[in-house]
């Protein structure tokens, strides 16, 4: 008999090693079936639950309801299940009728308590497969785990074999499964959706349609991405065989999992809207903490831990389940192994979160302490034995020496980032520079400062090594770049005397995880930046750019020239980086030392106003005071703002450049950062540092890029070869290859002119609602394309077409972050195979095809102010330079569109549309055209203003009545979403009305 490659094969192998891991196999039909249907739990099963472990709670309901009692009680879980997710009922349990119901017992921490362990041993884990789940259609889920009857997890399954992949799980997801249906509704049913093929593991916790969000759910392999390979089984066999084992999935359910509030804010940092996100451990974290929580009952206190987590990796995350669950070690006595867990740290989220996180962990306040006042506070909290307490790196000295005295005791602490800093180095050589100093005896005291200053983790060390016997104290250090005396200190010994992190999430894994960006991707010396411009300048096939003349004619830029620096960084950044991250990259500066700073906020300033440029503002950051020239100049007094409100104003819409003197180099997380001009010698561990300001992903942000006018590649390349095996930085890109790609694609006869044109003709309409409208005209163009790559091409020509195709798109998105390329024929190829590629059929070891689609934006900028751009086509509409510049907002307008529907639909539980979108925006447009509201927004401050726009708001809505009575309708019943709306708009209304006065 031949083995059986199918999907239902794979199903079967993973139901039959849960079974034999202790879960029963359930198979829903019927009336069983049927209330499932309708309750999204098993009811059948949840009563024998019930039954076998609260009887006297039975009989007391069955009084109370008698006839109807099931369904009463099904009605009052249901509703609790709503209003309180089914994280927090599974933990604290229901109460109906002044009755306390369990919905599931965690394992006991002993075996003492027999009723415990006996009502434990109850729990009733089951597997279900091809689940019919709605009575609204014929859609079936793979595979379902229930806990007591409560559906917990929801599998879809895939097997490479029949040619499917986790891709197509994620789809199915997304496309196939209605996140109002009960089942999927988000924290009240099933609390995590895992998509699954032999290989991989994807997850989420909020089902979205089509923006749904998954998280790699792999262990990593050889230090990248996915799973290594299993002896005589899936890769993915660790899910079921270790994740799904039944302690396991309760240890998730009641001491990882908890549901996390997050802020939403305008671009100006106001607070609009608060959101939920059901945190689930992803592997890693999961696998970091049980490691660490072992080996500390088998070593007890005393031992140190290295834990070496790349940036993305959720370490506030995996530091507030550690801290919990240390607090909580007890061992095989029953004593705890510390009486106090010592959080170090400077991210001031981290003690909220970590707050929040244990009360919905304990359900009970007083566990976590910050240490906000003086070390009195401190040693209280020392003494009194507080099971969690939170402090500062500057605190360090004083709580050794506290532990130190309390030597009865035991205690945890744990380090987060202790090299990070955001105020720069401390140090006594840090006094004011004197004004007749040149730049370069600036650069050299800079260097010499940073010399002698002590960064915050050697300190941490020395301090240690100065404390002596630490046999009470374990250590755990969380670190993205460990240092090698941190390795060293903190790392794990191994035989042949070399030491290495307790756990490891490399770099690697975390940017082919899509964690962090590749910082290195487009990483350009001033020599291969100037080498490309001057290719781009000189080819005869290209016609030539004004703003490309701009820049290269500094060929004989000198190295100190900070005013010509300054104005090749400006108009890099008005031609590239400001048409990043849908309009909203910002870029840092780095340079030498802090009169270097001074001198470039000057010069940035001073080129900005000579050219009226008023869309880019700068900011800079440099500690002390700095003298030049016989003036004194502070950060703050050259900002206008305080140094304690700089990162909050940097992330707001107002300022662009951030110019900075080794302060913001380290600890400094804005993924608004898109790129870095780098003018200071970088090398070692400082590089790794300083480069990874940019790694932070955000949406929108597709790719990062670095302008180094010092450092050549090998040294940047050295230095980050110890954190992750990264590739070589290439060799200066010539534009010429462009046009060598197109005509080897050009021959391979997959497309013709007219469908390039057809494309590029769709891309650049300025109608309205042109995304969804056109979509499938687009489809429609693309399809004859993918015949052709199917049915004419062989399969080794098809890879060839696939590689030179991504390879163009990619090298054509480079040149662009250089400089303007104004090839038409260019530009129309990369835009047709940018969509192309998504289409084509794909194999589970092809890449994942990334364009630049900013690019298309940025192109349709740079050519509406130029001006000099038409592209004529046949078969299709002419379009003219204003055209491209109005496609441009188009585009800005699809994103906005998107984003205002999306978060009434998901704050009101509405189905608003793009049709009510325009009735907002008609709103809008009658408040601009109104005098009186003109004249109030150009004498008023916005607070002032508001009274204004909120007292006349429904007088503009009931004038718009007719045009779309749903809508309206809405805004005069229910006056919470009336409140919203005002909020949402009025910023809109105020800016747009001062803009035109």
């Amino acid at each position: 008999m031949s083995i059986d490659k199918t999907e239902k094969g794979f199903e079967e192998n993973i139901e039959q090693e849960l079974i034999q891991a202790g879960y029963q196999k359930r198979v829903l039909t019927g009336s069983a079936l049927a209330t499932f249907q309708k309750w999204a739990i098993d009811q059948e099963l949840l009563f024998s639950f019930f039954e076998a472990t609260q009887p006297k709670a039975m009989e007391r309901l069955k009084k109370v309801y008698k006839a109807d009692f099931q369904y009463k009680v099904m009605d009052r879980i249901d509703k609790e299940l709503k209003r309180r997710g089914i994280i927090d009922c599974l933990r604290h349990g229901v109460k109906d009728y002044g009755v306390s119901l369990t919905l599931a017992y965690n394992k006991p921490p002993t075996d003492m308590n027999r009723t415990l362990v006996e009502n434990y041993e109850q729990n009733i884990f089951t597997v279900s497969r091809q689940v019919y789940y709605s009575t609204a259609n014929r859609n079936s889920i793979d595979m379902m785990i229930s806990l007591n009857g409560l559906p917990l997890v929801v599998m879809e399954l895939k097997n490479q074999l029949t040619g499917q992949t986790v891709e197509h799980s994620m789809k199915q997801f997304r496309k196939d499964r209605d996140p109002n249906e009960l089942l999927f509704q988000f924290k009240k049913r099933a609390v995590v959706f895992f998509a699954v093929d032999t290989d991989e593991v994807y997850m989420t916790t909020q089902l979205k349609k089509g923006s749904t969000f998954f998280l790699p759910f792999n262990r990593g392999n050889d230090g990248g991405k996915g799973n290594p390979p299993v002896k005589d089984n899936y890769r993915t066999s660790y899910l079921w065989q270790e994740v799904l084992e039944t302690d396991s999935l309760l240890d998730i359910l009641f001491r990882f999992v908890y549901v996390q509030k997050e802020n939403i804010r305008d671009s100006n940092g106001d607070i609009i809207d608060e959101k939920e996100i059901v945190i689930f451990p992803r592997y890693h974290q999961l696998d970091a903490v049980r490691k660490i929580e072992k080996d500390v009952k088998d070593h007890r206190a005393g031992k140190n831990y290295l834990i070496q987590h790349s940036a993305g990796s959720g370490k506030t995350n995996s530091i507030s389940w550690l801290s919990h669950r240390l607090a909580k070690t007890h061992d095989e006595e029953d004593n705890p192994v510390f009486d106090s867990i010592i959080v170090i740290t400077d991210r001031r989220v981290l003690d909220r979160q970590l707050q929040d996180a244990i009360y919905q962990l304990e359900h009970k306040a007083g566990m976590v302490e910050k240490i906000d006042e003086d070390s009195d506070q401190l040693a209280n909290a020392i003494r009194n034995k507080t099971k969690i307490i939170v402090t500062t790196l500057q605190k360090f000295p004083f709580i050794l020496d506290k532990v130190g005295e309390f030597n009865q005791g035991t205690y945890g602490i744990i380090i987060d980032e202790a090299h990070s800093s955001q105020g720069g180095k401390a140090s006594s050589a840090m006094t004011a520079l004197l004004s007749n100093k040149s730049l370069e005896e600036a650069y050299e005291q800079s260097m010499l400062e940073e010399e002698e200053a002590t960064d915050a983790e050697e300190q941490m060390i020395q301090e240690i090594a100065k404390s002596g016997d630490q046999s009470n104290i374990s250590f755990f250090a969380f670190t993205a770049t460990p240092k090698p005396k941190t390795v060293e200190h903190f790392g794990t010994q191994n035989e042949d005397g070399t030491y290495e992190p307790f756990h490891l999430y490399s770099m690697r894994q975390a940017i082919e995880e899509g964690f962090i960006h590749d910082v290195l991707q487009n990483y350009v010396t001033y020599e291969t930046f100037y080498q490309v411009e001057k290719n781009i300048e000189d080819d005869p096939e290209v016609a030539k750019s004004k703003a490309s003349r701009q820049i290269a004619r500094y060929v004989s830029l000198h190295p100190h020239n900070i005013a010509q620096k300054a104005e090749i960084m400006v108009e890099h950044f008005r031609n590239v980086t400001r048409h990043k991250i849908n309009g909203r990259a910002k870029s840092i500066v780095v340079t030498g030392s802090r009169l270097h700073a001074v001198r470039y906020k000057h010069a940035f300033d001073k080129y900005l106003k000579a050219k009226s440029y008023n869309d880019l503002q700068t900011l800079v950051a440099f500690s002390g005071t700095v003298e030049d020239g016989g003036l004194s100049y502070t950060e703050a007094d050259m900002n206008g703002i305080s140094e304690n409100e700089l990162p909050e104003k940097f992330h707001s819409d107002d300022y662009q450049v951030l110019i900075v003197a080794e302060k913001y180099q380290t600890g400094f997380d804005e993924p608004l950062l898109h790129t870095m001009y780098v003018d200071k010698p970088l090398d070692g561990i400082k590089a790794v540092q300083t480069l990874s300001r940019l790694n932070r992903t955000c949406k929108g942000k597709d790719d990062t890029f670095v302008l180094d006018f010092v450092n050549d590649p090998e040294t940047i390349q050295s230095a980050f070869q110890t954190y992750y095996e990264v590739t070589g930085l290439g060799e200066a890109t010539d534009p010429n290859i462009l046009y060598d790609l197109q005509n080897e694609l050009d021959a391979m006869q997959v497309y013709t002119d007219y469908e390039v044109n057809r494309v590029a003709n769709l891309e650049y309409s300025d109608q309205p609602s042109k995304s969804a409208r056109f979509q499938g005209q687009l489809n429609a163009a693309l399809d004859p394309g993918v015949q052709r790559f199917t049915s004419e091409l062989e399969e080794e020509m098809q890879d060839h077409f696939k590689s030179s195709a991504m390879k163009f798109v990619r090298t054509y998105a480079f040149v662009l972050q250089i400089g303007p390329f104004s090839d038409v024929e260019l530009h129309k190829r990369f835009i047709y195979l940018s969509s192309l590629l998504k289409k084509l059929p794909k194999k589970p070891e092809d890449p994942v095809y990334l364009s630049d689609d900013v690019a298309l934006e940025y192109y349709r900028n740079e050519k509406s102010f130029e001006g000099s751009i038409t592209l004529e086509v046949t078969g299709g509409e002419h379009l003219s330079p204003s055209q491209h510049g109005s496609a441009g907002s188009g585009e800005e307008e699809t994103e906005r569109l998107s984003s205002i529907i999306e978060r009434m639909n998901e704050r009101f539980g509405t189905e608003f549309t793009e049709a009510d979108k325009l009735s907002r925006d008609q709103i809008i447009e009658d408040m601009k055209a109104n005098e009186d509201l003109i004249q109030k927004a150009q004498n008023n401050t916005k607070d002032n203003f508001k009274f204004s726009f909120n007292r006349t708001f429904m007088d503009f809505v009931v004038d718009r009545m007719q045009s779309n009575e749903e809508f309206f309708m809405k805004i005069l019943e229910d006056p919470e979403f009336k409140e919203y709306l005002m909020d949402d708009m009025v910023d809109e209304v105020y800016e747009g009305l001062r803009r035109e006065g």
